[in-house]
């Protein structure tokens, strides 16, 4: 079986963009379903660093609120996205 890496910062950032989406495909079992990869993700790669809710007054367990969150990137994950950011910077001068 083939066997292919994926970048965890480009997936954390999918997924947050996704958590944020309002319109009527951005479902509870869509964003659940969102929630538990990214999460799994994370952990497996030693880069869980929490989440917050988009709204705390509307983040009651099981509603479409509770799962419109946003991951903390890890210490490691920063590091990397300044880095490439600083790389996008400099081709743009």
């Amino acid at each position: 079986m083939a066997r292919k890496t994926v970048n965890v910062l480009s997936l954390l950032e999918w997924a947050n963009e996704n958590l944020k989406r309002d319109e009527e495909f951005a479902t509870v079992d869509c964003k659940s379903g969102i929630c538990s990869m990214i999460e799994m993700v994370l952990h497996e790669s030693d880069n869980y660093a929490g989440f917050m809710f988009h709204d705390n007054d509307d983040s009651d367990c099981g509603t479409l609120g509770y799962y419109s969150r946003s991951y903390f990137y890890s210490a490691k994950m920063r590091k990397e996205a300044g880095g490439y950011m600083g790389m996008l910077k400099r081709r743009a001068s």
